[in-house]
């Protein structure tokens, strides 16, 4: 409780303050960077009950449309290929996904990266702490939406400001702040299970037949996990994580991902410097290692490759 105590007095006494000067001088960025589609799996179940319980909602916001936030549901996601070197073209849900990479003569003709491009419905969505709170602040949680709105009143820009560079920056603060009021009462409840003789952390459980999926939200935003199994066997796993999502190519359609969405239009003062592309890329917190696995399949070896 002691580190909690100290951290929460940090974030609400040190980093948020500082957030909000430095936001103050940089108002226009509430203009720059922004995406059109938000999608969360929301995370923090407080019971046995999801995703009703979670504390950081699950939704998706399209067309930044906050009077239309709508459940997220995992049937709906799909998997595009066609910019990416993998081989196949369909658009597939995880279930049936393939990860068939397209090794040998690489074609760059429209083709473009080892990520793929998941979509929402056919919708590219943009992920991570922003959507979390768009959806909470969509959804009408109050905590939310008191923290938002001082934050919007205090530095004097409106709601749309949230969609930009300076919204997803200020988010990871202002969720850091909604957590860490939250733990308290899990730091009590887990304490007060140990004096009950409750020290269970593992449920035993047998592999079966059949198809699933486990769906939460980590730092960087919606991850999936689709699984069948066969035999006792797995027979096909997929994941989609958060800087797939993001950083994920453009489909058949031409549909951009959302960095690639946020980055038109951002104005660079020094070509040979573009700092402005470097501070909307890095409010998405990117991870492509987490997006792509590059592994030998003999000596099981990742290979770390940097482009120059």
């Amino acid at each position: 409780m002691y580190v909690w105590e100290e951290t929460q007095d940090f974030i609400e006494k040190v980093y948020i303050p500082d957030l909000l000067a430095v936001a103050s001088f940089y108002k226009d960025w509430g203009a720059i960077g922004g995406t059109t589609n938000f999608h969360a799996w929301g995370e923090f179940p407080q019971s046995d009950k999801e995703p009703e319980s979670l504390l950081m909602p699950r939704g998706v916001i399209l067309n930044r449309n906050l009077n239309g936030a709508k459940m997220a549901r995992q049937q709906l996601v799909t998997e595009h290929v066609a910019r990416s070197w993998y081989k196949g073209k369909k658009d597939r849900h995880p279930f049936e996904g393939e990860t068939q990479p397209q090794h040998g003569d690489y074609e760059t003709n429209g083709k473009y990266t080892w990520l793929k491009a998941p979509r929402y419905e056919g919708s590219a969505c943009e992920v991570g702490p922003l959507s979390r709170v768009l959806v909470a602040y969509a959804k009408g949680d109050k905590a939310t939406q008191a923290l938002v709105n001082k934050t919007l009143a205090d530095l004097g820009i409106p709601v749309g400001a949230l969609f930009s560079t300076l919204g997803r920056t200020a988010a990871r603060g202002l969720e850091t702040v909604i957590i860490g009021r939250a733990m308290p009462g899990w730091i009590n409840e887990l304490v007060a299970n140990l004096k009950k003789g409750n020290d269970k952390t593992y449920t035993p459980w047998k592999m079966r037949d059949g198809m699933g999926y486990g769906l939460n939200d980590v730092p960087r935003g919606s991850l999936g996990h689709w699984i069948q199994i066969e035999k006792g066997k797995i027979k096909n796993y997929q994941y989609v994580v958060p800087s797939t999502w993001n950083l994920g190519p453009r489909d058949a359609r031409g549909t951009k991902g959302p960095v690639e969405e946020a980055l038109i239009g951002t104005p660079i003062a020094d070509p040979k410097r573009p700092l402005e592309v470097l501070r909307t890329v890095h409010s998405f917190d990117p991870c492509i290692a987490c997006a792509v696995h590059v592994i030998d399949p003999d000596s099981n070896q990742v290979y770390k490759v940097r482009a120059t």
